[in-house]
């Protein structure tokens, strides 16, 4: 019989996980294990990838976090898993929550929490584990605290499982064989569900030591046995035959004869636990605000609001009757592909933001494939013409490709937050405070991944290495890949003079060179914004950003993948540039000035470009830029679109 492992950890519980989810994956399938979990502290930033990796490989995917519990008297950590009955929505929801009403960095499960949102917490499963309060009294040999612990949130989740852990720790505690036994002694005296799991955090044996550092970085502290989590090598993904002898050896000192009744109970919670990449997660699926967000009620109210607009656009930007005629025969066929899709609701959404941002005095103007759309020159989201330009709407969206077509606006930097601030207010629901949240935005998050220089640091500061030689090393390094560290002191003739032989110094970029590529932590994305429906929630965990607004957990790949409505609004600073100009002609000048209404012909713009004086112009102002734009010397804006 193969195995399922219910706890495994993988570099997305930040310094903590030594694995990438996919290379976890593949080592489970390289074990024809058919199913695996995935079981990050704290958040579910690696979900996506997991689930795409578990498609990738045949393996059904299993999705659950680790987080803090405080119970008042007693402290710890447990585990939750999301069971194929909407358990997934239930823990994105419930993640969303903790983790948008703590006040402190590392949310923490608390009685008052899971009761206030127990709808939630009753929809997942709980495995109470090594480093659960349980389990530090079961190690106290305090039975009946045990079971008045478990008797406090039994009833806040769907389900309650004892996780019997043996890393073949020496000695009695959390780890050890004989408290894995013990705890599987306490679940049957009490007629509780347990399973075997290895709480895995490594891939093979040999991460070890890049669990350690991680263990030392995580705290800040310089490498000692005293910050360490581990006592051995043993918290591997292990295969099915070394977890069925292992639970073979817990049941043997726990009494029982053979470990069957362990594994069939594990068996059937992993069974119970497996989640569909398309109906629970929502790969490959289209995740779009809901007609009567733009106004309308039904799906086919929406299309004929779009054409309504689009056509009005018509009129309004062309003059004569043989523009008239091939703008409509366009846009017939741009309707119809988005009628296919299903896409109007995108393109009505992005429009209503570029019109807010424009009543606000905001300049706005689309960058991108997106200028291909003449729904999107009719909208006002673009300012380009795209049948003048001869530019193809297949390039941004089209039948043949399933994928969201992606905006990109060009705002004023200055202003760039007061158009999250309008997207918030209108599409976005901020009573944290209370279940069922209809919120339908966030920001992006950016994975921050260890580099050559962040690897050198954080490696050196947890090997004790001088903090002298720590700055030396890492500033002399370029923006390099950290596994490329030894490499590029090789090739380059200036970092020859470095003394890498030193054993703390070689130890130190052997180490920076294991990080190379693990997720550091979780930023705000510089632009990007989701939108989505009033199921965003139900597939999508949020967080609280530095800036303040809600993140998403997942990065601008993830919410693709998920299909979730991405919107890139990029801070310029020439879009900020232009507006305090024109405001400034108008106050000294008393002239008012419509640049966009400027003509893409004027003689004298193109000399001063040709004579290459562009310091400051957006997009030519960089020195191969400069020479460029002088050897060209453009002529008109065909010229400029070229360069």
């Amino acid at each position: 019989m193969s195995f399922i492992h219910l706890n495994v950890a993988s570099g997305y519980s930040l310094k903590y996980g030594t694995t990438q989810p996919k290379d976890l994956v593949q080592r489970a399938a390289e074990f024809e294990m058919p199913a695996l979990a995935l079981t990050d502290r704290d958040g579910l930033a690696g979900a996506i990838r997991f689930t795409q990796s578990c498609v990738d490989y045949g393996i059904a995917p299993i999705i659950g976090v680790n987080c803090a519990i405080d119970l008042g008297d007693s402290k710890g950590r447990i585990t939750l898993l999301a069971h194929s009955d909407g358990g997934w929505r239930s823990l994105c929801r419930l993640m969303t929550s903790l983790t948008m009403t703590s006040d402190t960095r590392v949310p923490v499960l608390t009685l008052d929490f899971l009761q206030q949102f127990s709808q939630y917490s009753t929809n997942v499963y709980a495995m109470h584990g090594p480093e659960s309060p349980i389990s530090s009294a079961i190690h106290n040999h305090r039975f009946d605290q045990a079971l008045s612990i478990f008797n406090q949130t039994r009833n806040l989740f769907a389900n309650n499982a004892i996780e019997c852990v043996s890393h073949l720790v020496a000695g009695r505690g959390p780890r050890s064989t004989e408290h894995a036994a013990r705890s599987l002694i306490f679940a049957r005296d009490n007629d509780l569900d347990a399973v075997i799991t290895n709480a895995v955090r490594m891939k093979d044996r040999t991460d070890g030591p890049v669990a350690d550092v991680l263990d030392c970085v995580r705290q800040l502290v310089p490498l000692h046995d005293r910050h360490i989590e581990r006592r051995n090598a043993e918290g591997f993904l292990k295969s099915s035959d070394e977890m069925i002898s292992l639970a073979a050896e817990i049941a043997r000192a726990a009494g029982e004869r053979t470990p069957r009744a362990l594994l069939k109970t594990t068996r059937e919670w992993a069974e119970r636990s497996l989640l569909s990449p398309q109906r629970d997660i929502g790969l490959g699926a289209a995740h779009l605000p809901e007609p009567h967000v733009v106004g309308v009620n039904t799906a086919q109210e929406m299309r004929t609001l779009l054409r309504a607009r689009s056509e009005a656009g018509i009129n309004w930007r062309y003059n004569s009757s043989d523009q008239i005629s091939k703008a409509r025969a366009r846009l017939d066929d741009e309707l119809a592909t988005v009628a296919t899709l299903g896409f109007e609701s995108y393109f009505l959404t992005v429009a209503d933001i570029a019109d807010m941002a424009r009543d606000a005095g905001i300049r706005v103007a689309a960058r991108g494939s997106g200028a291909g759309s003449l729904i999107c020159h009719l909208l006002g989201i673009s300012g380009v013409e795209p049948m003048q330009h001869g530019l193809l709407m297949e390039r941004f969206c089209s039948p043949l490709r399933r994928a969201l077509p992606d905006i990109d606006i060009d705002v004023e930097s200055a202003r760039r937050l007061e158009i999250y601030d309008m997207v918030f207010k209108r599409y976005g629901d901020s009573n944290w405070a209370a279940p069922n949240n209809q919120s339908r935005c966030a920001v992006v998050s950016m994975v921050d991944t260890y580099r050559a220089r962040h690897a050198i640091r954080d490696a050196g500061a947890a090997l004790g290495l001088p903090g002298m030689e720590i700055d030396m090393l890492a500033k002399s390094m370029p923006h390099v890949r950290a596994r490329n560290i030894a490499k590029t002191l090789e090739s380059l003739p200036e970092l020859r003079r470095l003394n890498t032989s030193a054993p703390l110094m070689a130890a130190t970029i052997e180490m920076a060179q294991r990080l190379d590529g693990l997720p550091r932590h979780l930023a705000m994305h510089p632009c990007a914004i989701v939108l989505s429906d009033g199921g965003f929630l139900d597939r999508a965990p949020l967080m609280a950003s530095a800036g303040g607004y809600p993140m998403v957990a997942f990065d601008k790949d993830d919410v693709e993948a998920v299909g979730l409505l991405k919107l890139d609004v990029l801070g310029v600073r020439m879009q900020s540039t232009i507006a305090y100009s024109m405001k400034e002609i108008e106050r000294v000048h008393e002239e008012k000035i419509d640049i966009d209404a400027v003509p893409l012909d004027d003689t004298a713009t193109y000399e001063l470009i040709q004579s290459t004086r562009t310091l400051g112009i957006f997009q030519v102002e960089s020195p191969g830029q400069r020479e460029l734009v002088g050897k060209l010397a453009p002529k008109n804006f065909t010229d400029l679109i070229i360069d």
